[in-house]
């Protein structure tokens, strides 16, 4: 009798599992990895592969294109303005003004991820697509011409986007406005590259982002909103830790296994 209850309650579960799997939250390997105590390598240990590369191409302004190795193209603060190749299969957006958002993307687009919500709600992202985990952390942002009249920023209009593929965590600050508290660096997690404005202006003060940049301390740091802002203030600013690195392409490749020892500042000036 109990092996016949056994096997039912078994056979159960198998059809249950899928179910709940889905309701549960998506686990952020970033914010897992920030939160866990170092440990310790094995001198001898050696992976039996290489680990998987992700190519990021910057297409202009604050437009960066990730793809991946699983064959998933993403596209940053995506108007369309900025174009390299394919379409991306997941476009990300924010409301600053039209060079960063569209609300008419190309139909062939199938994942369109606002970093804005509706009816005064921060939007929420947390979700699975192909080989990488997506996720937000909301900021505030100023009005701009045709805003509704009110306070003089909108809660929650921008989001940080986090990237999550091949064992690396990608942030994109988006059209950041103001300086991130404790809570938001806690969301944030760690970072091994971070899209960073640079423009000093239309965003916020190089002094404002360049402490921001210190503090994220990612191994790769990628300007945009790049405009005429000398990059040797920036550079100034962020401190001698940050090594400099300047190519002629407008693409790398990086893996876990090639990621910067010390925090370097990659230019892409094949745009």
């Amino acid at each position: 009798m109990w092996r016949l209850v056994s096997a039912a309650l078994a056979l159960f579960g198998a059809f249950l599992s899928p179910a709940l799997a889905q309701q549960q939250p998506q686990r952020s390997e970033c914010l897992a990895m920030a939160n866990a105590a170092p440990r310790a390598i094995p001198v001898a240990f050696r992976q039996a592969a290489a680990a998987a590369e992700v190519q990021i191409t910057y297409a202009g302004h604050s437009t960066y294109f990730i793809d991946t190795p699983g064959g998933l193209r993403i596209a940053t603060d995506y108007s369309g303005a900025y174009q390299v190749g394919r379409l991306p299969d997941v476009a990300t957006m924010n409301r600053a003004h039209s060079t960063h958002y569209t609300l008419t993307p190309d139909r062939r687009i199938p994942h369109v991820l606002h970093g804005w919500g509706a009816d005064g709600k921060p939007a929420i992202v947390s979700e699975r697509i192909g080989d990488t985990f997506i996720r937000n952390v909301t900021t505030d942002i100023r009005r701009y011409f045709g805003d509704d009249a009110g306070a003089d920023m909108i809660r929650d209009g921008n989001s940080i986007f986090i990237f999550e593929v091949a064992g690396l965590c990608i942030g994109h600050l988006g059209h950041l406005h103001h300086k991130l508290d404790d809570s938001h660096f806690a969301q944030i997690g760690r970072l091994d590259i971070v899209m960073v404005p640079i423009d000093g202006t239309y965003t916020m003060s190089l002094d404002g982002i360049s402490e921001i940049t210190k503090r994220l301390r990612a191994s790769v740091v990628l300007p945009m909103h790049r405009f005429a802002t000398p990059l040797d203030d920036f550079m100034r600013r962020i401190g001698q830790q940050f090594e400099i690195d300047r190519r002629s392409d407008r693409s790398f490749r990086t893996s876990r296994d090639t990621l910067p020892t010390n925090p370097t500042v990659i230019i892409l000036d094949g745009v």
